[in-house]
């Protein structure tokens, strides 16, 4: 019977972690956050020599066990917890060949815990154009551990790695720094008092302001007199603990590196130049973004038109193969039209997580964070805020969790706010389906299409929107304090085929089937309530359309059109989305745009489903989801109902409203009170509807 091992992979932001833990797991992991914490938690399994297996757990980024943030408190307080079930039988640090210095900061403090560790010095394969070189057998013997040199672009050095890991028990556990030297009678105290405990362990224990409900308490009693210390103390403490571990590191690097500084210059001094120029630099992230715009609608549309006519197929494929009944009409007027309302969209949602990765894996998101630091601090905003801001544009959820990183409360919490303003990806198939009808397709300047350029502009509208928020929050919010922010900028380089594809994967994966089950519910709901309804009126829909003087002289086609709308209106959706209807109609939408938008509120991307759920019902034609609602009528000014006042009015308003419960309890959770979501609920939600109808009244 095989053991599953616990690994855990540490280190440094930008050493290329997650590379290794792709290399590791393949697709053999899950994405998750920490039970009770909104951080996230990326976990997979790993096949070992001799039929172990490990569960490898890939940790948050942290510089050192002096914990800053939430993320660099996870990994603390697992590391201290032997109780936990995650604790690691052995610990990888990774580290990144350019950077050893700084990373084996953290590589000490780990070892002084008593925990086996391996070193993983990754991008070995740049060594030789850096012109680095390493005495690896001399850096074993002085850190008292074993080296993996891997290379994640040429898959190179894993095979010994996962060797390591499954001989981890010969691993020594003996620290290579006595931190106690710092304040020899200070940790004799400690020594004598809890002789059963790992001292250093304990000096942990004692300095970070984590969460250590888990840790036995019988253990632990009498800490609290060694905290007393005054905090400038313990910080003067541990300023002196990072001096010693480097002046060891220093020691040990002199013996084993070596870098010939003339020969490992490269580009990247001169391409900063140029991508972070603070007039430059701007103008090449809006081209950029222009090209990732127009790459979406020119490469997706072969893609989509295929999903959107295979869909209306298989729609029609059941109703004329399975017998008439309800459940035949659930299944082609209900299910697969609202499936299909998502599933359309896959190849813009997987292009777009596409140009994204590509950006974050060769390191030109961090000049970007870089760039907009200069528009931030204007804007009562850190340089850490545009993290949360540019990942909102996958998702507000992860991105309101990502705030946890920055320490001002005031700076998180106008970040939190504001970043729903962000278009997520949620909006991308409202945005597109609108834009495919009212925007026309054609090219500016030869080049860019007029559809891409509205949704570039959609997307600066709301990042735009964001900044002029936190601008207003800035002054309105009575609460003190600022930080300031200081990023790592990576070395450039090529992105990494296995880990975009991992990306892409996973993201747009984790976005249909996240939808899906929402959009299958209320698809369901919506078949229901459309397929049925109170009265006469409903019952009789056929005989009152049939009773009407123009029906004699109609086709088929259009008698069939007439009853099925007859039926709508009077069904039990059609009382709702009429009660509903004074309010939405200011703003150039019907009765089923109105039904559309209140579902939605689950979530943006109902909106599409919902719409398409609702145009199906009754109709037994092969037909697309954008075809429908073309032929949509204005009931009241006659012509197309989606036109260029109510497409645009849409866009405006789904640009700024606030339609995601799920964004709602995460703000909730994050700030721990309902005021201000349901504050961003009200103001979102109202600054949506005049902007809508201010535009609609001025195009109508």
């Amino acid at each position: 019977m095989s053991k599953q091992l616990n690994v855990a992979l540490i280190g440094n932001p930008n050493t290329g972690k997650t590379s290794v833990f792709n290399q590791l797991t393949g697709l053999n992991q899950q994405v998750g956050n920490y039970p009770g914490i909104t951080v996230e938690k990326k976990e997979g399994v790993c096949k070992l020599p001799r039929g172990v297996k490990a569960h490898i757990l890939d940790l948050p980024g942290t510089y050192s066990l002096n914990a800053s943030s939430l993320d660099e408190n996870v990994v603390i307080e697992l590391l201290l917890n032997k109780n936990d079930k995650d604790y690691p039988d052995v610990a990888v640090v990774i580290s990144d060949v350019e950077n050893l210095k700084r990373n084996l900061l953290l590589f000490t403090q780990i070892k002084d815990l008593k925990i086996p560790t391996i070193l993983v010095i990754n991008m070995a394969d740049r060594m030789e154009r850096k012109a680095i070189t390493l005495d690896v057998e001399k850096l074993e013997e002085r850190l008292e551990t074993k080296i993996a040199l891997v290379s994640s672009r040429k898959n190179q050095g894993f095979d010994q790695l996962k060797e390591l890991i499954a001989n981890y028990k010969s691993l020594s556990v003996e620290p290579c720094v006595n931190a106690s030297v710092i304040a020899p009678e200070y940790f004799d105290r400690l020594r004598k008092a809890f002789p059963k405990q790992d001292l250093y362990k304990l000096w942990l224990v004692i300095t970070q302001d984590v969460n250590f409900g888990k840790l036995d308490r019988n253990e632990m009693q009498g800490i609290s007199s060694f905290k007393t210390e005054s905090k400038s103390n313990l910080k003067r403490l541990q300023q002196k603990e990072t001096i010693v571990r480097y002046q060891f590191i220093n020691g040990v690097l002199k013996e084993t590196l070596t870098v010939d500084h003339l020969a490992a210059k490269d580009l990247r001094s001169r391409l900063d130049r140029v991508l972070t120029h603070k007039i430059w630099g701007y103008v090449i992230f809006l081209a950029i973004l222009l090209l990732i715009f127009q790459a979406i609608y020119d490469w997706s549309s072969y893609p989509m038109d295929l999903i959107d006519e295979g869909t209306a197929a298989v729609g029609e494929w059941v109703r004329n193969t399975l017998p008439p009944g309800a459940f035949t009409s659930l299944v082609a007027e209900g299910i697969i039209p609202g499936l299909g309302g998502i599933i359309i969209f896959i190849p813009q949602i997987a292009f777009l997580f596409l140009f994204i990765s590509i950006l974050e894996e060769s390191g030109y998101m961090s000049r970007v964070v870089f760039l907009m630091d200069r528009i931030m601090r204007r804007f009562g905003l850190s340089g850490k805020s545009v993290v949360p801001l540019v990942s909102g544009t996958a998702c507000a959820i992860p991105a309101i969790m990502a705030t946890r990183n920055i320490e001002s409360w005031k700076e998180r919490l106008i970040t939190i706010l504001v970043t729903p303003f962000t278009t997520c990806s949620a909006r991308l198939p409202v945005y597109l389906i609108i834009i495919s009808l009212v925007i026309p397709d054609q090219k500016v300047l030869y080049i860019f299409s007029l559809q891409s350029l509205v949704l570039m502009l959609l997307y600066l509208i709301g990042f735009g929107t964001a900044i002029l928020s936190a601008w207003l929050l800035d002054r309105i919010l009575k609460i003190k304090k600022r930080t300031f922010f200081v990023i790592e900028m990576p070395n450039y380089k090529l992105p990494l085929f296995k880990n975009v594809a991992y990306n892409v994967i996973e993201k747009t994966k984790s976005f249909v089937f996240g939808a899906g089950k929402i959009i299958l519910a209320i698809s369901i709901v919506l078949w229901v309530l459309a397929s049925n309804g109170p009265g006469e009126n409903f019952r009789n829909a056929e005989a009152n359309v049939l009773a009407q003087p123009e029906a004699s002289s109609l086709p088929q086609e259009e008698l069939d059109k007439r009853i099925a709308s007859e039926k709508l209106e009077y069904s039990y959706i059609g009382y709702v989305g009429k009660a509903i209807e004074p309010v939405v109609r200011p703003l150039g939408y019907d009765w089923k745009i109105g039904i559309a938008i209140v579902s939605s509120f689950a979530a943006r991307e109902v909106f599409v489903g919902t719409l398409a759920t609702i145009y199906s019902v009754g109709s037994d034609e092969e037909e697309t989801i954008k075809n429908r609602m073309a032929g949509e009528i204005n009931p009241i000014l006659g012509g197309p109902l989606f036109n260029l006042a109510s497409g645009v009015s849409l866009l405006l308003f789904y640009a700024f409203a606030m339609q995601c419960m799920s964004t709602l309890a995460i703000v909730k959770r994050e700030t721990n009170t309902w005021k201000w979501p349901v504050l961003q609920l009200v103001i979102m939600s109202g600054f949506a509807y005049v902007v809508a109808l201010v535009a609609y009244q001025l195009l109508i």
